[in-house]
């Protein structure tokens, strides 16, 4: 028998989320980590919030609404409202109910910098990890390191000449509107003297010889090796000392302890200075060596250990999270203007990608 076509529903409707989401639904292993991570983060949110005023976003509601939109790739605050006024899942993932109105995307954006200056993101990643069956699966000795550039929000049309405070005659309007053709060609452009007048944060780097250069920041992750999971993360400016920097300021965290650790990192971190550092912090130096035309700093007593060997094969696993990132975790060209909303969105990212793969090695462990 044919059905019918009603194009009108019914006036009264009983929708129970939790019927919609079926069982072996993977977010529901990841909500349930997710509220077990902001449950020990409440303490933090009674000293951003203030106890008085009117009531804001609810904090847990405002960061499980943040990773659905790096898991399901929604580029903007506005786009992912409209999401959520009308998808069920992501109703029943942050904790709306069906006739619960949804924010003002502008909202949302005020209520989410407030976390940013409680350096929440961080805590976050770190709050996931801690949470025991989690950090079963960690390694406490063997890491990898990398980083990555991140472009900046950012056109090179910004990147004009550093105001040096003299007087100056006022600019003449550019010809063809707002957005005129610039001819750079002739021009020597350099981080001492141009900065981006939409992101001063950012810089302008290249990736190697031969490449163009981009307005960029430069993230960094360390990674453990057992699972390949990410346990810290930054950003910083994009320069030539940043990467070696960024790794000894989060591997030191873990080397405070009486055994050695390992470090793999790749060719980049081959330097002596960043070598000996490691060594001084009781931190083995696993990193590719760099014998071209040069001396590497990596010598026989560390190459001729076969976890040497394992180091270098397992720390190129480090490149899915920067994968991950770029491709699914709006991080190929960041939505975000400065630093420190930079940071925020590559911590959240790197948690993003940690909860995307829990689910699978939980089970994995658990059958084991």
């Amino acid at each position: 028998m044919r059905g019918q076509d009603s194009r009108s529903g019914s006036l009264f409707s009983y929708v129970d989320l939790e019927q919609r989401v079926r069982s072996d639904h993977p977010l529901r292993t990841i909500r349930t980590l997710v509220n077990e991570a902001l449950a020990s983060l409440d303490g933090r949110f009674g000293e951003i919030y203030s106890e008085i005023g009117r009531p804001s976003i609810p904090p847990e509601q405002l960061l499980r609404a943040m990773l659905l939109q790096a898991f399901y790739s929604v580029r903007s605050e506005r786009q992912l409202m409209e999401q959520l006024d009308f998808n069920l899942l992501f109703r029943w993932f942050v904790g709306l109910g069906v006739d619960d109105p949804v924010w003002d995307a502008s909202t949302f954006s005020k209520n989410r910098d407030r976390l940013l200056d409680g350096s929440v993101a961080a805590a976050f990643l770190s709050a996931v990890l801690a949470i025991p069956r989690v950090k079963r699966l960690l390694s406490q000795d063997h890491f990898s390191v990398d980083g990555t550039l991140i472009q900046a929000w950012a056109s090179m049309k910004s990147f004009r000449p550093k105001d040096d405070g003299t007087p100056s005659e006022p600019p003449e309007p550019p010809a063809g509107g707002r957005n005129a053709e610039v001819d750079f060609h002739g021009q020597r452009l350099s981080n001492d003297t141009h900065q981006s007048a939409t992101d001063p944060k950012a810089k302008l780097p290249r990736k190697g010889q031969g490449r163009e250069a981009k307005l960029s920041f430069m993230g960094h992750l360390l990674m453990e090796n057992r699972n390949g999971l990410i346990v810290d993360g930054c950003v910083t400016e994009a320069n030539g000392q940043a990467e070696r920097i960024a790794a000894l300021a989060m591997i030191e965290k873990r080397a405070d302890r009486p055994s050695r650790i390992t470090l793999g990192a790749d060719k980049g971190y081959d330097a002596e200075d960043f070598v000996n550092e490691l060594r001084f912090m009781n931190v083995t130096p696993h990193i590719a060596r760099n014998i071209a035309g040069r001396r590497s700093a990596v010598d026989g007593r560390t190459t001729r250990h076969p976890g040497y060997a394992l180091s270098q094969r397992i720390r190129k696993r480090i490149e899915e999270g920067f994968g991950w990132g770029k491709e699914f975790g709006l991080l190929r060209r960041i939505r975000m203007r400065g630093r420190e909303r930079v940071d925020m969105a590559f911590a959240f990212s790197a948690a993003a990608c940690n909860l995307i793969r829990l689910p699978k090695l939980l089970a994995e462990s658990e059958v084991a």
